[in-house]
């Protein structure tokens, strides 16, 4: 069949990394096209070449059989490429239609936009309020505003970064409908994903990366996820056991009637929350995005002075109206679901990023000043014991692929010795050998006994790491359910709204 992009001999390198090292391929025109690789492989960097996003170092890309030359995103939509990031470009304070009319690539009336994006959200049923603020939706509904901001100019060639790394599966097979429909009418999509199974029930072709090299190019119904893990990876990943007699004894954390107020109306309030977390408990709170885990995500942190009744107990002491700074000092480790910009700056350097984080731990400071040299140790520390693939600790936060982003900011995390991790999404968007390295990480502490709260749309992953699940729904808490001999049935009905 006849190919719609040709890469030839792509390359693309940065100080102390190969992106990209003579990439050549074919996508065939009114196909699913999926491009496979460890976070780091070169996938991003490849499509953001063929977007104009990035300029290649030399290579050649041929569109519809003719040589063209891509220096921006503006000139890739001229030809017909549109994509979907797999993090967010969007402005926090203007609302999403604003936010999706400056994604248009030719002129329109705002009144006509809206009308042309609800029709695309009824059709795909993503739930989003085009008078919200970017800043009030999850980051599940941010997902859906750039896929929707994408498909509003019509694109010929869509790219798709991992688009349903925070989706419900309902919404997963719903989105894949549309793609399938989309490709039946003309459209070839490039569908990066770090989930094998997605892979292989929606793609038709399949290229593998790793180390910025192509290792294969594949016919997508001849493999199994088994497969392309043991290709993608060159090894077997293996699950680390769950141990489920956790000593029950100590009470380490304590929500008691946890009731948050706020006249926002793009605000979840919280509903009279209340569980108890034990010594080496990992205590999981499922949900679809926009139930309130952000809200709670944040009374946790205490970053944003949410007003709130009831009261959180750790280790006997209330810490209702204690700073981030002075729960941190009590030993309180957080990772929030958005690595850049809030998790780790992207400007600054992973030393720098530890010092943010840390700049409670004495250790860091020689008197009044600040002790580098046991600062630049520390994130030594963490590439080495976590796997960070940078070739240094100098590097920005923002050159680091998603999954070694992930495990730098883990491995920040746990490596403080922490009584008490709290985590909301610790696996979004990363490929299948970092989600198995964090799970086994999280799960080797819980042994150690530091207690975990992993909030988490996907209940593959809580099922796998947890001790207990409770789901949160339109900001009400369900009762705690066992992993160990729980009712599947049951928790899809706690996912519903239907409690007990």
């Amino acid at each position: 069949m006849q190919p719609i992009v040709e890469f030839q001999n792509i390359c693309k390198e940065y100080p102390g990394v190969v992106a990209n090292n003579n990439v050549s391929f074919k996508i065939i025109r009114q196909s699913i096209h999926a491009i496979l690789g460890e976070n780091g492989a070169g996938k991003s960097t490849l499509v953001k070449i063929l977007y104009g996003h990035v300029k290649p170092d030399k290579g050649q890309i041929i569109i519809n059989s003719d040589l063209v030359t891509i220096n921006s995103p503006t000139m890739a939509q001229t030809l017909g490429i549109n994509m979907v990031f797999q993090h967010f470009s969007l402005f926090e304070s203007l609302t999403v239609a604003e936010n999706l009319i400056l994604g248009m690539s030719e002129k329109i009336s705002l009144s006509k936009l809206k009308s042309n994006s609800e029709t695309i959200c009824n059709k795909y049923g993503f739930n989003l309020n085009l008078n919200s603020p970017i800043s009030s939706l999850s980051v599940g509904q941010r997902q859906s505003v750039e896929i929707v901001r994408s498909l509003l100019n019509n694109p010929k060639i869509l790219i798709m970064d991992e688009p349903t790394s925070v989706l419900t599966p309902d919404e997963i097979n719903k989105l894949f409908k549309i793609i399938k429909k989309l490709v039946a009418d003309g459209l070839t999509v490039i569908f990066i994903s770090h989930k094998l199974d997605e892979i292989i029930n929606l793609s038709d072709h399949v290229t593998i990366m790793r180390n910025g090299e192509v290792i294969s190019n594949l016919t997508t119904k001849n493999e199994d996820p088994e497969s392309l893990g043991y290709k993608m990876l060159g090894y077997k990943v293996t699950k680390t056991k769950q141990i489920n007699n956790v000593n029950y004894s100590e009470n380490v954390l304590s929500l008691s009637n946890l009731s948050s107020f706020s006249q926002d109306p793009f605000t979840t309030n919280l509903n009279k929350i209340n569980f108890n977390l034990k010594k080496g408990q990992i205590f999981g709170i499922a949900g679809v995005a926009g139930n309130g885990q952000k809200e709670l995500m944040e009374i946790l942190l205490n970053e944003n002075d949410f007003e709130f009744n009831g009261d959180i107990i750790f280790k006997n002491i209330n810490i209702n109206k204690l700073s981030t700074f002075q729960r941190k000092s009590l030993s309180i480790s957080y990772v929030t679901e958005q690595r850049l910009g809030h998790s780790a700056v992207p400007e600054m350097s992973l030393s720098e990023n530890i010092l943010l984080s840390m700049n409670h731990k004495t250790e860091f400071k020689k008197g009044d000043f600040i002790n580098f040299d046991r600062i630049n140790s520390y994130a030594n520390d963490v590439i080495k014991n976590f796997n960070v693939d940078t070739p240094s600790f100098n590097v920005k936060a923002g050159k680091l692929s998603g999954g070694n982003l992930q495990k730098f900011i883990i491995g920040r995390e746990i490596m403080s010795d922490p009584e008490l991790l709290i985590l909301s999404q610790p696996t979004w968007g990363i490929d299948a050998g970092s989600e198995a390295f964090i799970k086994k990480s999280l799960i080797e502490l819980s042994h150690r006994g530091v207690s975990i709260i992993i909030i988490s749309h996907d209940l593959d992953e809580l099922l796998e790491v947890c001790h207990n699940i409770s789901v949160l729904y339109e900001g009400s808490l369900s009762k705690s359910l066992n992993v160990e001999n729980i009712d599947i049935t049951k928790l899809g009905k706690y996912m519903g709204g239907l409690f007990d």
